[in-house]
């Protein structure tokens, strides 16, 4: 997982990429504010941050608004490293965006656990976002195939009155029959998919697509 150092004081800064590095983290470190700012905003960025205060330029709680603005449906979770212990201090720090913060001289138990805290909670939100976005799939679809029944009975009624009226010999009845299945098939298609409540997709030429016949379906 990657994480965000933005920290002015080059001590300090080599002192926590050499920690969150044991700690099997890819760090992404930054000098100042407005450094952090363009690497939170690079494709790819870290998703957790750990962001100094007071920093040249823009300070820590700057960068958390800026980033709280331009992330709103992308977690993103930011701990403010900083030695203003006082409670109008954090009380600002907080409402700046930051979701935790510790004080310096940090203690190495402390960062670990806050920075565990933070993992886990962007694990938890990205797993809700992408439930959110799979209802939402699942909505549309099932409205889409919802839409396409009316249309496909249709067609299947009046293949039925046709075959009637027709020969079973006459080249013109087996096509009209391969309509009636073809559309029935569609039907089963349409069914399967307004059951699907969860899905794997398999290749297909060179790009993915959903396979109907592996997803788990809602039952009757």
């Amino acid at each position: 997982m990657k994480i965000l150092i933005a920290e002015d004081d080059s001590i300090s800064r080599h002192i926590l990429e050499a920690i969150l590095l044991k700690w099997g983290y890819d760090v992404v470190s930054a000098i100042d504010g407005e450094d952090a700012w363009n690497k939170m905003r690079e494709e790819g960025a870290p998703r957790l941050a750990v962001l100094d205060w007071m920093m040249p330029g823009m300070e820590g709680v700057e960068l958390c608004r800026r980033i709280r603005q331009e992330s709103k449906n992308k977690p993103i979770y930011i701990i403010l490293l900083t030695a203003r212990g006082e409670k109008d201090d954090i009380v600002e720090g907080l409402s700046s965006g930051a979701d935790d913060y510790i004080l310096k001289p940090f203690d190495k138990d402390e960062l670990r656990a806050r920075i565990d805290v933070g993992r886990r909670i962007i694990k938890l939100q990205t797993e809700l976002l992408e439930k959110e976005k799979l209802q939402v799939v699942f909505e549309i679809t099932g409205a889409i195939c919802h839409e396409l029944n009316q249309p496909l009975q249709v067609i299947s009624a009046n293949s039925d009155l046709l075959l009637i009226d027709i020969k079973e010999d006459d080249p013109i009845y087996k096509n009209i029959k391969k309509i009636k299945n073809q559309v029935g098939l569609m039907g089963q298609i349409t069914k399967k998919l307004m059951k699907v409540t969860r899905y794997q997709t398999k290749d297909y030429l060179t790009s993915k697509i959903v396979d109907i016949d592996t997803a788990s379906m809602r039952a009757e």
